[in-house]
C-alpha cells in the first residue's frame, strides 16, 4: 500500500463556528484548532482518539469531502499512481508539506501529501481564533 494513513477528512462547510459547536457539543468531538486567515476559517475536531482529523473548512467548495493520506515520499506515490492510472493532480502546499489531489470516477476526492513539517500540528493544536 502506497498510503500510510488516512490523516484527514477535508469537508466543506458553510459555518464553520456553528459546526464546531455541532461537532464539540453534540457529539462530544475535541477542538484541536480553530483558525481564521486569508478571509476563511478552519477548524479541526477529533471525533475519536485514532481515527482522522475531521477538518472544516469554509473555502472548500464542493459538496463532497477529500480523503487526505499520509505518504512517505509524495513524488513516489504520485508517480506508481500516475502509472497506475491517477491521471493528473492539482499540486498545492498545506500546511504540513507538499499534497496532490484530484476527483477519482464517481466524483471521489482523493489526496495525499508528504509530512516535510512535523511541527505543524503542535503549532495549530490549542489555537482559538473564534
Amino acid at each position: 500500500m502506497l498510503f500510510e494513513a488516512l490523516d484527514f477528512l477535508y469537508i466543506p462547510s458553510a459555518d464553520v463556528a456553528a459546526e464546531v459547536v455541532y461537532f464539540t457539543d453534540v457529539l462530544g468531538a475535541e477542538l484541536v484548532f480553530a483558525i481564521e486567515a486569508m478571509g476563511t476559517r478552519v477548524a479541526m475536531v477529533r471525533t475519536a482518539p485514532d481515527g482522522p482529523g475531521v477538518i472544516l473548512a469554509g473555502h472548500l467548495h464542493g459538496e463532497r469531502p477529500v480523503l487526505v493520506h499520509r505518504v512517505a515520499d509524495l513524488e513516489a506515490a504520485a508517480a506508481e499512481l500516475e502509472r497506475r492510472g491517477w491521471g493528473a493532480a492539482a499540486r498545492f502546499e498545506i500546511p504540513h508539506g507538499p499534497c496532490c489531489a484530484l476527483t477519482a470516477p464517481g466524483g471521489h476526492r482523493i489526496a495525499m501529501y508528504e509530512l516535510t513539517r512535523p511541527e505543524v500540528p503542535e503549532r495549530f493544536a490549542g489555537r482559538r481564533d473564534f
